[in-house]
């Protein structure tokens, strides 16, 4: 126990055994959709060829996916805690995995597509070796991070909400000014979203009253109140009608124990996409997965350590240079193994909500995922709906964080404002942040105070304006 504090920091960072564990457990159970939802994402995704991720008819092989998806993202969370001492969980990147699936897969052969992710996985580990990525995120205004961290809290609440089908897309939105709306049709209806209302209900009793556990009890009893509704209602899966779950249908499994398949593992060809699509073309998809993966990873660790309160005056986390060298071989690893670039997940503000604050609870969530190779059938009955109501929870706390921000001063105020609006409003941490980072400069440039603005603030700005140019940059050069 005293070598576990002494190297773990345990109670250097104000935490004990007993919170590290249950923040572990909190942050895998909310992120633990990903082996289900990644596979779906990459199976059902045919490349150039017609063929499918892992094999298969129609679609890819889920089970060997899952499993590749569980073991990458157990082996670099357990690296980052046991590395960088930070709470922070990886796993297969939501929004890259759809960009590999349907950008990436469509113009080459699945081998190709995972080898280009390589590719990107090695470019950012050598920016991090020569010290360029942990320059850029010294040079962004302490301020700007703590909006980052802001947009970030309110992006993963609205990832709740509609995970859960609290909040829905409007079907004719390109005929109406409203693009979201309550529930289905306007209002809530449907069991599943009744659990996630009990379990929002729940999670934030529990909070309010400073229960230890809060946020794992509450998930634990809503996926109980799941299993009994499905039980009795057999509602089934949202995809075969409405008012069934929206990802996980809740039912006691006929196993518990399952071998794995990992034949997805080294199907990748690093140099093939070139030979396929070309140098311009490849460099184009590389520089989209890189400034995505490279800003998410940014905006993920601050919004963290904020929340953990483990950040230094300048808002930047301990052993920065660690986290992103793990997080950049994480990139590289998910290629490697065919289950596409893996990534800081910020669902690990929940463990950290749950009083998660060193690398050992990163460790105790990275054993989940690879007990989660062996067991996928258990893990499998957590519903979207009874792990959501965390994430609402813990964007509320990274909302606090907004006192932070200067609102009288228009030059902090505005790029802040885009920054914390745009990420829910986009769906997207990146488009958030390049949003943010553009007006600071612009605003800085108009008001004659180019002095201010760091160098390698205006490398990042003409990255992102490269950025949301991709599209029609890309229609001229090939």
């Amino acid at each position: 126990m005293d070598v576990l504090d002494r190297y773990f920091k345990i109670t250097e960072r104000g935490s004990t055994l007993a919170r590290e564990v249950r923040g572990g457990l909190v942050t895998f159970f909310t992120m633990s959709y990903i082996i289900v939802l990644n596979p779906l994402i990459l199976g059902s995704a045919p490349d150039a060829t017609g063929a499918y991720l892992g094999g298969g008819d129609g679609v890819g092989n889920i089970a060997a996916i899952a499993a590749g998806t569980a073991l990458v993202a157990g082996t670099l969370t357990i690296l980052m805690g046991a590395v960088a001492n930070y709470p922070l969980a990886l796993a297969a990147g939501l929004g890259l995995n759809a960009f590999v699936a349907f950008a990436i897969a469509s113009q080459m052969t699945w081998a190709d597509a995972m080898g280009l992710v390589v590719l990107e996985g090695l470019i950012i580990l050598v920016l991090v070796l020569t010290g360029f990525r942990e320059a850029v995120f010294h040079a962004v205004p302490q301020q700007l991070k703590v909006a980052i961290s802001v947009g970030i809290g309110l992006f993963i609440a609205l990832i709740g909400f509609v995970d859960a089908g609290f909040v829905t897309r409007v079907p004719d939105a390109a005929n109406t000014t409203v693009p979201v709306q309550l529930g289905g049709g306007g209002q809530l209806s449907g069991w599943p979203v009744l659990v996630f209302a009990v379990g929002l209900v729940l999670v934030v009793a529990l909070w309010v009253l400073k229960v230890r556990g809060s946020i794992l009890i509450a998930i634990v009893a809503t996926t109980v109140l799941a299993i009994v509704i499905e039980a009795s209602l057999s509602l089934g899966p949202a995809v075969e009608g409405p008012g069934g779950w929206s990802l996980t249908v809740p039912t006691l499994p006929s196993s518990v124990v399952d071998v794995p398949d990992f034949s997805t593992l080294g199907e990748f060809n690093l140099l093939g996409s070139f030979r396929e699509l070309g140098v311009v073309a490849v460099l184009l998809l590389v520089f989209t997965l890189l400034l995505a993966d490279f800003f998410d990873t940014m905006g993920t660790m601050t919004a963290i350590g904020a929340e953990a309160g483990l950040l230094d005056e300048d808002g930047v986390p301990p052993g920065t240079r660690k986290i992103l060298v793990v997080d950049s071989l994480a990139a590289a690893a998910g290629g490697a193994a065919g289950v596409s670039s893996n990534t800081s997940y910020i669902e690990s503000a929940s463990g950290v909500g749950e009083g998660a604050r060193t690398g050992l609870a990163s460790i105790v969530t990275g054993v989940l995922f690879l007990l989660a190779t062996f067991l996928s059938p258990l893990v499998a009955i957590i519903p979207l709906e009874a792990a959501v109501p965390a994430l609402v929870l813990v964007g509320f706390l990274m909302m606090q964080q907004v006192k932070g921000i200067d609102w009288d001063d228009v030059e902090i105020a505005i790029p802040a404002f885009l920054t914390i609006v745009l990420m829910p409003f986009t769906y997207s941490i990146t488009v958030g942040i390049g949003a943010g980072f553009l007006a600071w400069v612009l605003i800085k440039l108009v008001r004659g105070k180019v002095a201010a603005i760091h160098p390698l603030m205006w490398v990042i700005a003409i990255l992102f304006v490269l950025y949301f140019a991709i599209d029609p940059l890309t229609r001229l050069l090939t």
